[in-house]
Order: structure tokens, then C-alpha cells, then sequence
């Protein structure tokens, strides 16, 4: 594999890998002493290596994705959402309670129309609750950016226009913009710097804040952003954990790091075990994890590694 599949494949495979790594330790199910291993358990019923919905979630829009499908429109965001009520109804092992909101108002409707429908369920929530910033878009966005490597503005509305079908919050969406630019620079350049970038995709009144905010997680640990069932400090706990940890290794201890913020390991270990794989590749991920991983759709790491490359084209 050349080193541009080897970083697209990293995407699914890292982001699985990060998430059942953190799977044991989601919500203090399990206390964390040492460096975190798979060991399955957790919230739920989960073996050693399996992944949990992050990973789940994320499978359903790359294999929309897959099919060549352009994600902004009508017709792919409704194949998303349908694949999503099948996930709900047949593979979930975990759901967060605005995902579940919003899915379970529309289940029973027709496939045609099922994206704006979902979308409107969303909006709706959020204008209910106010609250609709939560993490669950932004830890199932690595596809759409490995769709989108050539076209950061396609990637920019495809990237909100998969986030709203649930997350209707700005913040979410942004967050999802800014997560995708750095994985597609980090395929395409091996860097980091995609990030600092995503930020200027989005609107410039918004720019100032998102910059501060990733500021903040370069000073500070990724323990000191704990209530990250918040896409914000979601990020910025991934974040922090990439940046503050040195390049050695850097794929283990960086998704070891964010395993260590705490509260919702998974889903941080997740959002940045997607970009340390966009980075490093599948080579740059332990052997031992990769052999292990696995989950629902009965994908393993050669499973997903073959599905990111088919996102790609």
C-alpha cells in the first residue's frame, strides 16, 4: 500500500481503534491505572477490541460515501439516514440521547425524504432543548473528509450537511468543518496543520472564537476539558491530546492521552484516533490493536481500511 492509501485507510481503522480503546473507561466504568488496553466492557457488553457507536455511526455514512455518492445531496443524505435507523434498530450497542431523539421521531417513514425529515427532527429538538452541541456528529465525520480530499468547499457543506441530519447546533457543525480540513490535510501533506486551516473555512465571525478555543487546548492537558460530552471540548481534548504528546509513538500515546480527559474516552479517543491514523496510517497504529479491532458491520481492520479506500475512489 502507498502512503496515501496507507493515510486514507487510517482514517476508519484509527478512529476504530481509538474508540475501543476507549470503550473499557467510558464513564468511569472502568478505573484507568497504567496505559489503556482493549479490554471490552465498559458501558456495554463489548469484547476486547470491539468498537461502540462512534464507529458504528461513522461505517453508515462511509459506505453511502463508498458508493460515490455526493454526501450534500438529497438522495445520499437519505441512504445516510436510513442506514442509521437500521443501525439503531439492528446494531447499536450505545446511542446518545439527542441521536436517539432525533432517530426514534422517524422511524417508520419512507426512505425518500428521509434526510430532511431526520434534519427537520433535529432542528426541532434544538429549538425545544437549546442544547443540541453534543459530540455524536463530529465523532462519525471522518469519512466525509476522506470523500472530500481534492475539494475542501464540498467538504465544508458536505461535512454540516451530515452533522445536521442529528446535531442542528451550529457548533457542531463547525466543529465538524474544521475536524474533516485536518484530516484531509493530514492525508494529502502528513501534517497536523489541516486544523488551524479548517478554521478559516468557516465563517469569519466564527473564526476568532474556534482559534481561541484550539489555543486553549495546546496550553492545557486533555483532563482539563472532562465535560466533553461537548462537541467543543470534545475537540478540544483531541486536540490537546495530539498536540501535547511527543511525535514518538505517537499514535498509541496520543490516543492513550485521550483516553486519560476522561468521561466519554471513547468518543475523544475516537475523534482523535481519526486524525493520528489520517496522519501516521494503518502502519503507524500497534499491530496488536490492529489485529483485534472489529465491531458491527462484522468490520475488521482489513475491512474497513478496503471501505475508507473505496470512499476515496
Amino acid at each position: 500500500m502507498d502512503e496515501r492509501s496507507d493515510r486514507i485507510a487510517g482514517v476508519l481503522v484509527g478512529g476504530a481503534c481509538g474508540d475501543a480503546l476507549g470503550v473499557p473507561y467510558e464513564f468511569g466504568s472502568r478505573a484507568l491505572a497504567g496505559e489503556p488496553r482493549m479490554l471490552g466492557g465498559g458501558l456495554g457488553d463489548y469484547a476486547p477490541g470491539e468498537y461502540s457507536d462512534d464507529t458504528q455511526m461513522a461505517v453508515c455514512v462511509a459506505e453511502v460515501a463508498a458508493t460515490g455518492a455526493d454526501l450534500r445531496d438529497s438522495e445520499a443524505l437519505d441512504l445516510i439516514a436510513a442506514k442509521f435507523l437500521r443501525w439503531r434498530a439492528e446494531g447499536a450497542t450505545d446511542i446518545g440521547v439527542q441521536t436517539a431523539r432525533v432517530l426514534d421521531s422517524v422511524i417508520g417513514r419512507n426512505t425518500v425524504g428521509l434526510g430532511a425529515a431526520m434534519a427537520a427532527a433535529a432542528q426541532q429538538l434544538h429549538a425545544e432543548t437549546g442544547r443540541s452541541a453534543g459530540n455524536g456528529s463530529l465523532m462519525r465525520t471522518g469519512p466525509v473528509a476522506v470523500a472530500y480530499l481534492d475539494d475542501p468547499a464540498g467538504l465544508a457543506e458536505a461535512a454540516r450537511a451530515v452533522s445536521e441530519l442529528t446535531h442542528r447546533d451550529p457548533l457542531a457543525g463547525e466543529a465538524c468543518v474544521i475536524w474533516c480540513e485536518g484530516l484531509r490535510r493530514a492525508v494529502l501533506d502528513g501534517t497536523f496543520d489541516g486544523v488551524r486551516a479548517g478554521v478559516e473555512l468557516l465563517t469569519a465571525e466564527r473564526r476568532q472564537q474556534w482559534a481561541g478555543w484550539l489555543d486553549e487546548a495546546e496550553r492545557f492537558p486533555p483532563d482539563h476539558f472532562p465535560n466533553n460530552g461537548f462537541v467543543v471540548t470534545a475537540l478540544q481534548a483531541a486536540w490537546s491530546a495530539i498536540t501535547r504528546t511527543p511525535e514518538d509513538d505517537h499514535f498509541r500515546k496520543a490516543t492513550s492521552a485521550a483516553v486519560y480527559a476522561g468521561n466519554d474516552t471513547d468518543t475523544v479517543a475516537a475523534i482523535a484516533g481519526a486524525l493520528l491514523g489520517a496522519r501516521w496510517g494503518v502502519s503507524g497504529i500497534p499491530e496488536e490493536w490492529l489485529q483485534v479491532v472489529h465491531g458491527w458491520n462484522g468490520y475488521r481492520a482489513a475491512e474497513l481500511m478496503r471501505l475508507a479506500l473505496r470512499v476515496a475512489g
